[in-house]
């Protein structure tokens, strides 16, 4: 695999001198594939001379050639990061010198250094993830895929079979000893029938622009802040079959990290954001191929590191990974029935808060659709969730509009098999009723929750909103309290208590035992 000794290059890069800057011990970071030397403001990374099957640094050219890919491509998320690419050079003195004149030896990519503490892996482990941070996190990652290039020559069904008959390979050369094949192949099979399943689906996406050349590698440790704002970082360069893919493909692999640590609300909350700035969510019916698939490769990558090590507690703290990952995967592929939630109630009520946090009780990973009224009536004005919306629409006609926009989209997400809560007002009986019916006409379950509080208390909450989807103020509410509500026979929730006062209720309704995530 190793095909130039490149001792000299580290030598030179671990010389704090190097780095024209106040450096005085430079640190470093290996990988399969590169050597990282970080210095006080600014990091050199050296591309190792390896090649594997999936990536060839094997000579100065090639690494040259990845370098400026590296770059060129990243700078689509990371223009500030990524500086450029520089040489290194023989001299006449025959020593190896940094962007100076002589024979080029090698090339480094000039990357200026950012606060690691704002990596997203760790602010996830520091519990300092939220959900207004990963909304905007899934802006920015809608706008990416926006912006990205469309192709057909990735994605679709062969690059699915490809990349699970790629994991089965992996896990054959590395997971023996560690974890039960059985469950591997049974993986292994059930991927490949989902593809059938779903092969329609990924077709109609590669032709119709959803595959694109993308990030490849979007997970917590390839995001951190800039000035407060969510940055991706260290996309693949090295192989388009890994980058060239669905988007929602890409996106997945976030989700499923998100999952692993144990956020599953935030990981509903980004997929809810995505689905509402792009309109995607006529793809669901992909997301548990792709979120098993994305668990996969991660569980045979910890099997592939036991496997290089001998020291006995990093060996177990692999393969207990490999086996958490490989029995997400497993479970990603055994898709719930999906059932449709409706969460009505007058401004102020808490409905949205508690449709966010029960999602992730519902249905297919990482939980339900929330088909939101509020957002539903921006978006058909061309305003971002967060845009105010002014008197025109809010107007009888616009508001009919909207919730048969609601009543298409729950029909749209529910046609993949996936579940939804539908998050609106509902002040109207025939609202109620015609959310209803579209449970009854889909075939799936129903169940509609009413929640209510004191005026006071409803008033109080619109008051203090901030970044939120809704325009409803004071005023609104005092307007709504005197609506004819009709008869309700949704289940009463009081909402005036505490979040998981309010949300304990409906989960016992549901039969569902509550969990933090």
């Amino acid at each position: 695999m190793i095909k130039e000794d490149q001792s000299a290059q580290v030598a030179l890069l671990s010389d704090p001198a190097v780095f024209g800057d106040a450096t005085q011990t430079v640190g470093r970071a290996s990988t399969h594939a590169s050597e990282v030397f970080i210095g006080e403001t600014r990091v050199l990374k050296l591309k190792r001379a390896v090649a594997y099957p999936f990536l060839d640094y094997s000579d100065k050219d090639k690494r040259l050639k990845n370098c400026e890919a590296e770059v060129a491509l990243n700078r689509r998320t990371a223009p500030n990061l990524y500086r450029g690419v520089i040489p290194i050079t023989r001299g006449a003195d025959g020593k190896l010198h940094l962007n100076q004149p002589g024979e080029v030896v090698d090339w480094v990519v000039d990357m200026a250094r950012f606060d690691e503490d704002t990596l997203f892996d760790r602010l996830a482990t520091k519990g300092k993830l939220n959900r207004h941070l990963m909304e905007h996190l899934a802006d920015k990652i809608a706008m990416f895929h926006a912006a990205s290039e469309a192709r057909q020559d990735g994605g679709g069904r062969f690059g699915m079979i490809m990349t699970i008959e790629s994991n089965a390979k992996a896990f054959v050369e590395n997971a023996p000893g560690f974890l039960d094949m059985a469950q591997v192949s049974q993986l292994t099979e059930h991927s490949l029938q989902m593809v059938d399943e779903v092969v329609d689906l990924l077709e109609s996406r590669r032709l119709h622009g959803c595959v694109r050349h993308c990030h490849g590698d979007m997970h917590l440790r390839n995001i951190f802040l800039e000035n407060g704002e969510p940055v991706l970082f260290d996309c693949i360069e090295f192989n388009e079959a890994f980058s060239t893919i669905d988007v929602l493909y890409d996106l997945a692999f976030l989700l499923m990290d998100l999952d692993y640590r144990g956020l599953r609300t935030l990981a509903t909350v980004t997929m809810n954001r995505y689905m509402d700035i792009t309109g995607s969510a006529w793809g669901l019916a992909a997301l548990p191929l792709f979120l098993s698939v994305r668990a996969g490769v991660r569980s045979f990558v910890a099997c592939a590191a036991a496997k290089s090590v001998d020291e006995a507690a990093f060996k177990a703290e692999q393969v207990s990974q490999a086996q958490i990952y490989l029995d997400m995967a497993l479970n990603y592929l055994d898709v719930p029935e999906p059932q449709l939630i409706a969460v009505g109630g007058l401004s102020g009520s808490g409905k949205s808060r508690f449709a966010r946090d029960l999602a992730q009780h519902i249905g297919a990973a990482p939980g339900a659709r929330l088909v939101r009224s509020d957002v539903l009536r921006k978006r058909m004005a061309g305003l971002h969730p967060l845009d105010k919306l002014g008197a025109e629409g809010y107007t009888p006609k616009m508001s009919e509009q909207t919730y048969q926009a609601v009543y298409d989209e729950v029909r749209t997400v529910l046609a993949t098999g996936h579940s939804v809560i539908a998050d609106c007002v509902f002040s109207k009986p025939a609202e109620r009723q015609a959310i209803a019916d579209v449970a009854a006409e889909m075939g799936v379950p129903f169940y509609g929750f009413w929640l209510s509080a004191p005026p006071d208390v409803m008033q109080a909450r619109v008051t203090k909103r901030k970044n939120n989807a809704s325009d409803a103020d004071a005023h609104v509410v005092r307007q709504q309290l005197d609506y004819e509500l009709g008869v309700i026979d949704w289940h009463a929730i009081d909402s005036s208590g505490s979040c998981s006062q309010t949300d304990a209720q409906a989960l016992k309704i549901l039969g569902i035992l509550s969990t933090k995530g």
